[in-house]
């Protein structure tokens, strides 16, 4: 049985196995709805805040705004009173793709505050050796200033992509190359702004959104490259970008909005880590608005999900399927990217301050799920 230690805001640690974790939940968008319902579900967690950004959220009783029963803790957007509560643990969901310096500054504030921050946010901070060096230093202060410390994953940057291959790679005898892929129907991800603005579905072939501007797709998927680069312990000699995408042949309508003949329906792209000249350590993304577009590309196992390649000897093929209580694949990896997080909590209030990756956490197990949230 492994002891657990948590570190409380004035720098003590009280020591235990089988600790309740008092959490705040930040933010109720996309993923933070599916965490607030699950830390509430939590045999280990206890839900000790709610911070919302909509004023139509503010005062409303958590257990409602997620489909539960009333749980007495009242949503705000007070960080002050919430980090008042000296939590042990806040999960912070808050968009960061378009305000990365600003959920930066949240982050450290609440870590400066003394409580532990599990999130999903800023994506480059999943490994924080090869993330931006002004932030990871910015936020080691604040770790150091509070005692505390700091884990960003998911499922994509997260384990479908460091976790998995990593695991896999330690079952070989010899690694010629690794391919993480991503392989999905995106149709019912009901995020009209990150598949149509920041994905560029919906625009003419030869628009370039967010996603694609020279160096995004390095900035949001490059540091896992390195990370498993740096766990097999192969230097790279550079990482590069690559992508190519299909159109529409006739309109049609998904849960978020009409795609039109002509514009982009589906996209492909790589970030791969050369060494020799060749790539070794590769991430491809396959992604369709509708199963009958670009046949010739790589296709889903099943429901879709994720798929790591090694090969050398011998040759390994992992087929990751997801599938939702809804029957949706897209909610199960929106369910699956706040569960990483959540459930790593008390191995990241156990560990000494800092920012953490996956290489500096143990195997994570479910521990106390079975039969637990059937409310």
């Amino acid at each position: 049985m492994r002891l657990l230690v948590r570190w409380t805001a004035d720098g003590g640690e009280r020591e235990g196995d089988g600790m309740t974790y008092r959490v705040v939940q930040w933010a109720t968008g996309h993923v933070g709805m599916h965490a607030l319902r699950s830390i509430i579900l939590h045999p280990d967690l206890e839900l000790a805040g709610l911070w919302v950004h909509g004023a139509d959220k503010v005062g409303r009783d958590a257990g409602e705004l997620c489909g539960l029963d009333p749980t007495g803790v009242i949503a705000t957007d007070d960080a002050d009173a919430l980090l008042a509560l000296h939590p042990d643990c806040v999960s912070y969901m808050a968009t960061g793709d378009l305000r990365p310096q600003e959920a930066v500054d949240d982050m450290c504030r609440i870590l400066e505050s003394g409580a532990n921050l599990v999130g999903t946010s800023v994506v480059p901070l999943v490994y924080p050796p090869a993330a931006p060096r002004p932030w990871v230093d910015q936020i080691e202060a604040a770790c150091k200033a509070g005692n505390t410390s700091c884990f960003v994953s998911g499922i994509d940057p997260g384990f479908a992509n460091d976790l998995l291959p990593i695991v896999l790679s330690g079952f070989c005898q010899r690694i010629d190359r690794i391919r993480m892929m991503e392989v999905l129907n995106y149709a019912t991800y009901d995020q009209a702004e990150v598949l149509f603005d920041t994905m560029g579905f919906g625009k003419p072939l030869d628009h370039i959104p967010l996603l694609l501007a020279p160096g995004s797709l390095t900035f949001a998927w490059g540091g896992i490259v390195q990370c498993v680069a740096d766990a097999l312990g192969v230097e790279l000699d550079r990482i590069e970008e690559w992508h190519e995408r299909r159109p529409a042949e006739a309109p049609f309508t998904i849960s978020t909005g009409t795609v039109e003949a002509g514009t982009t329906a589906a996209l492909r792209f790589e970030v791969r880590g050369l060494v020799g000249g060749e790539p070794r350590i590769v991430i491809e993304h396959v992604t369709r608005l509708h199963d009958d577009l670009a046949p010739d590309w790589p296709q889903p196992t099943g429901h879709g999900g994720y798929r790591v390649v090694v090969e050398g000897s011998p040759n390994y093929t992992l087929d990751l399927q997801m599938l939702g209580e809804d029957g949706d694949h897209n909610t199960a990896g929106v369910l699956g990217t706040a569960m990483r997080v959540l459930n790593a909590i008390p191995a990241v209030c156990a560990a000494a301050p800092g920012m953490l990756s996956v290489l500096d956490l143990p195997v994570i197990p479910g521990r106390g799920l079975s039969g637990a949230g059937g409310r």
